[in-house]
């Protein structure tokens, strides 16, 4: 099962082009994801994309938080917690990849590596991702629109990240972020791709299962009360 939590959403039509492009190359599911400021207008028409969409694909939003300021991290977070079937985190800078990844609250860590020398996460990093069940996410457009050097140093901080995981099992999700057609890939395609990076098979489909664990979670998240624990109506 293929799933992208993580193709930019924009206008209704572009997102139609997008979604219908994406099933046709193999994916079963995608989010679009919008940042805290487009995030609530996306929502205006998701039931006429639903009807546009149905029997095609699943689809869903992501909430791309952009911000270095971890105190307006965290605001956001509790005001769109219950709206969003994913929170995502843009990282980079370190302060903002501690404070994401010690956070139950939130879903995902992207791209911790970004403008970065290094992969943006450690040993320390690495056990609070696990611990708190925050999903690392490498963007396969980080290395389509980058050349030469910059592309090589992308796909290091991606090897070392594979090291880290490989080491502390945190979770790991592997996404798009497409912004055109232009960008997307066929499903075989983006496996090939993460393969030659470093990736087994196997590990690139249980970041796939993880992407879904993510939203089936979230469905429920008002009735965890832990990890695995899920509150029940009682019958009549």
């Amino acid at each position: 099962m293929f799933f992208d939590l993580n193709i930019k959403g924009s206008s209704f039509d572009d997102n139609l082009k997008l979604a219908i492009e994406a099933s046709r190359y193999g994916w079963e599911h995608i989010n679009f994801s919008y940042d805290q400021n487009d995030f609530k207008q996306a929502q205006e028409f998701r039931d006429e994309l639903s009807d546009n969409l149905e029997n095609i694909i699943d689809f869903d939003y992501t909430l791309e938080i952009k911000s270095n300021n971890v105190n307006e991290i965290r605001k956001i977070v509790r005001k769109f917690r219950n709206r969003a079937s994913c929170i995502s985190v843009v990282g980079g800078d370190l302060k903002v990849n501690r404070a994401v990844l010690e956070n139950v609250q939130i879903d995902v860590l992207s791209r911790p590596y970004l403008r970065r020398y290094d992969s943006g996460l450690n040993h320390v990093l690495a056990k609070e991702a696990l611990r708190n069940n925050v999903a690392v996410e490498l963007c396969f457009k980080d290395v389509l629109k980058s050349y030469l050097a910059p592309r090589s140093k992308v796909i290091s901080n991606f090897k070392d990240v594979y090291t880290l995981y490989r080491k502390f099992d945190f979770p790991l999700i592997l996404s798009s972020r497409a912004e055109s057609v232009f960008d997307l890939r066929t499903a075989p395609d983006f496996l090939a791709f993460f393969t030659q990076t470093g990736l087994t098979v196997s590990e690139i489909e249980k970041s796939f299962m993880t992407a879904k664990n993510i939203l089936n979670f979230n469905e429920n998240r008002k009735n965890m009360i832990l990890t695995g624990v899920r509150r029940v109506d009682d019958e009549a």
